[in-house]
């Protein structure tokens, strides 16, 4: 292999990164596993009778993707100009394409000194799973691959190769990367939109206010309302404007059989023996020395016989499994996932070699790939002080079109990835790798929290470590099974989150964050906030239809000139945040960003009463202390997916409804009717509207008045009673695995790590349809009344 000398401070501009894509772009080159380039048969060139080329259509293709590309890039770059938050670098050994670098192992456990294997002290020889999987990283050099002198060059160096520029390749293709990079400008022009119309309706109602010299508190009321509703939305688009359209994390691997070594801990709590068993058969079948990892089943369940089922794999098949499960004593406080996490800790220092340098986590029902630890260690031995690496949390059991919602596409595929170009990756609570001296410095897991995933990488970014989300397909497992499971699971989560929050005084100040960057505390306070928020916005929901109810005015204005002005900005607004819904959901998809919006409102009335019941009433008025449940040992009565076994409607309907507390839902979508239906009658009752214009202009700015809200929350409200009556059929977690017959170790099958559609999806879909159409056409009828 060649060796490329190149300037060690890993600096590259622009303008060569591109040309040096867009050279390799031009050689009609195709790509197979593992990432190795083959010359194609397209590279040949025919002349057809016109006289031109083939290759003149392609380069011309060429240099249109060129420009879009440097344009794309260069609004980037303007709007990080006068951005004040400060992106952060993914790639500090200024790593090339294919190019391997070696990183100096000193201070790591050599291989002499750590041994995970129980009961041999010979590498066993396991039979590897037929499944269609990646070559070995380590054996995955290619022809073109480059070696250049790094930060040492001894033999015993860990060395690194940057397979794609960005670890999300296989995600985004180069149209909808560049179409992402418009985010910025697309979300200036839509929240500066959306504060002129309120604008405009403050000023209006002042001025109607003193033309009739009366004050309409209706109307404040119904602002308030609009405004509260929008806001979660233009948070969440603000942080579209520090896009990752110059996010620098790049596709690496480690390579070769000198790798440091890893504590794998999953954690699991009267899960199902089966599901925990897959999880760490497939931990044990990485791509990973396996003398170099242990792989600790710590059972708080305390189930004999997954204890011997474990003792049974190691003895036979993995003699780097060990099982583990801890004492609890009466009244000691066992602290729930973080004190399993915490004893894991104290238990490897006991087993032979004594504790890895890293420490990695799965859930119970968390199955790994194969390249999971080489795609993931590279982030931190590049970067001495990277502190965690996360992948994504994905699932393969999600129903068809995600009635519930169940699936965290938006977060791990937009939210994730824009919190790791500011440098605020949070741990994803699953599948992540921990460096132990990182760990050791805020003194283990911390406790106090439900959300001790969440508060552990704060506390670390706080400490002055860095974080790294590595958004790869790594891991997949299952969402809850009920409606049940998954109110216990997010209600446990919101919690988790506020108790995080007070725990690091909103990251504003403390010593516990007093490392962190501006980034790092905005993150830290606007997710917080919106967790919080959730009480204001049920009040919101509700104050909508009890204006409408009240009859009186909830659109003022002083004259029909104001009027047409408040509705074309309405319609701008509305225009604006359809267009920039589309780009900026472009990485999870459309349907699933929607999908996630509708989640916010009908989720909001149990995000509510959790944090009330948790962090404001007393104990004497019905608050509570939140008690950690595990969502997989929650069992399921309903079997509400299962179609041999599903309850009755009659039954499914009298859990959503009353134990669940969805009579919340119920009632407010009949207050919505009734409220609609009160204020249409008083409309046409009104003695004052004796043309139809006036009768249209009464209706238009009381129940018509777009965006319609009252619509937008009753149709999500619907949601969980949609689900009762049309539970969605999954099939058994078996038909949705590839086991392997030899091993017994299981993957997810291609069709499984998708969520599935179907037209029920488009109906949802009718409903933006009409408030676009509706809000058009109102518009255009502006300019003749």
């Amino acid at each position: 292999m060649s060796v490329v000398e190149r300037p060690s401070d890993g600096s590259h501009d622009v303008a060569t990164r591109d040309n040096a894509e867009t050279s390799n772009t031009s050689e009609h080159l195709k790509w197979t596993l593992p990432f190795k380039r083959h010359p194609s048969n397209a590279s040949s060139t025919h002349t057809h009778a016109t006289g031109y080329t083939s290759s003149q259509p392609n380069e011309m293709r060429r240099r249109m993707s060129h420009v879009a590309r440097r344009a794309s890039v260069a609004i980037a770059d303007v709007a990080h100009k006068v951005d004040p938050l400060t992106v952060t670098q993914g790639n500090p050994l200024g790593l090339a394409i294919n190019e391997i670098r070696g990183v100096s192992s000193a201070g790591y456990s050599a291989p002499g000194q750590f041994d995970a294997r129980r009961y041999s002290c010979e590498a066993p020889v396991l039979p590897t799973i037929s499944l269609p999987e990646p070559a070995r990283t380590s054996e995955a050099f290619s022809d073109d691959s480059t070696v250049r002198p790094g930060m040492s060059e001894k033999e015993d160096d860990y060395l690194i190769q940057r397979l794609a520029t960005h670890d999300d390749i296989e995600r985004l293709s180069t149209l909808k990367r560049i179409l992402y990079r418009l985010c910025p400008v697309l979300v200036v022009i839509t929240v500066g939109a959306n504060w002129m119309y309120f604008v405009l309706r403050v000023k209006f109602t002042v001025d109607a206010e003193r033309a009739a010299h009366e004050v309409f508190w209706m109307a404040w009321a119904f602002i308030i309302v609009e405004l509260f509703v929008s806001l979660p939305v233009l948070l969440q688009s603000l942080w579209g404007w520090h896009i990752i359209g110059l996010r620098k994390r790049p596709k690496l691997r480690l390579v070769g059989e000198n790798v440091p070594s890893v504590d794998v801990v999953i954690t699991c709590c009267r899960e199902e023996d089966d599901l925990i068993l897959d999880t760490a058969k497939a931990a044990c079948n990485i791509d990973y020395p396996h003398e170099r990892f242990r792989v600790l089943v710590c059972d708080d369940g305390k189930s004999e016989s997954l204890r011997n089922s474990v003792e049974k794999l190691a003895l036979t098949q993995f003699p780097n499994l060990y099982y583990r499960s801890r004492p609890k004593y009466p009244g000691v406080p066992h602290h729930f996932k973080a004190g399993n996490l915490n004893d894991a800790l104290e238990e490897t220092k006991k087993l032979p070699g004594g504790a890895a340098n890293f420490l990695a986590a799965l859930d119970a029902d968390m199955i790994p790939m194969r390249d999971w630890l080489r795609a993931l260690l590279p982030h931190m031995l590049q970067d001495p002080k990277c502190s965690m690496a996360c992948p994504p949390q994905l699932f393969y059991n999600v129903p068809k079109d995600d009635p519930l919602c169940q699936s965290l596409d938006t977060f791990v595929h937009i939210a994730e990835p824009i919190k790791d170009s500011l440098g605020v990756a949070w741990c994803t609570g699953s599948g992540y790798v921990l460096r132990r001296s990182a760990l050791a410095s805020i003194g283990g897991f911390p406790t106090g929290s439900l959300a001790e995933d969440v508060c552990c990488s704060s506390m670390l970014l706080g400490s002055g470590w860095n974080t790294a989300f590595v958004h790869e397909p790594l891991q997949f497992g299952t969402v809850p099974d009920s409606l049940v499971s998954h109110l216990k699971q997010r209600t446990r989560w919101t919690i988790g989150t506020v108790q995080t929050a007070m725990k690091l005084r909103f990251s504003i100040g403390g010593p516990l964050v007093k490392h962190m960057t501006l980034p790092q505390r905005l993150c830290g306070f606007v997710y917080t906030i919106s967790s919080l928020f959730t009480v204001f916005l049920v009040l919101s929901m509700f104050t909508a239809p009890a204006v409408l109810v009240s009859g009186g005015k909830l659109v003022p204005y002083a004259n029909m000139a104001q009027l047409r002005w408040l509705i074309r900005s309405a319609f701008l607004s509305m225009l604006l945040n359809r267009v920039n819904e589309m780009v900026s959901f472009l990485p999870s998809g459309y349907r699933t960003g929607q999908r996630d919006t509708r989640a916010l409102l009908w989720m909001s009335p149990f995000h509510a009463i959790s944090v009330i019941r948790t962090f404001v009433l007393p104990k004497w008025l019905g608050g509570k202390v939140a008690v950690f449940t595990s969502s997989g040992s929650q069992k399921d009565q309903l079997n509400e997916r299962d179609p041999r076994l599903r309850a009755p409607l009659w039954r499914r309907l009298k859990v959503t409804i009353w134990d669940c507390q969805c009579y919340l839902h119920v009632i407010y979508i009949m207050f919505i009717f009734a409220a609609v239906g009160v204020s249409l009658h008083s409309n046409i009752t009104k003695p004052e509207n004796d043309t139809t214009k006036k009768l249209l202009i009464d209706v238009l700015t009381h129940a018509g008045w777009p965006p319609i809200i009252w619509m937008t929350c009753g149709l999500a409200c619907w949601a969980p009673l949609n689900y009762a009556i049309f539970p969605p059929s999954v099939p058994d977690r078996e038909d949705l695995l590839d086991r392997d017959p030899v091993t017994g170790v299981a993957y997810p099958k291609e069709r499984s790590k998708k969520t599935q559609t179907s037209w029920v999806a488009w109906l949802f879909e009718a409903q933006y349809t009409f408030l676009s159409v509706y809000m058009t056409a109102v518009c255009v009828l502006s300019f003749w009344f």
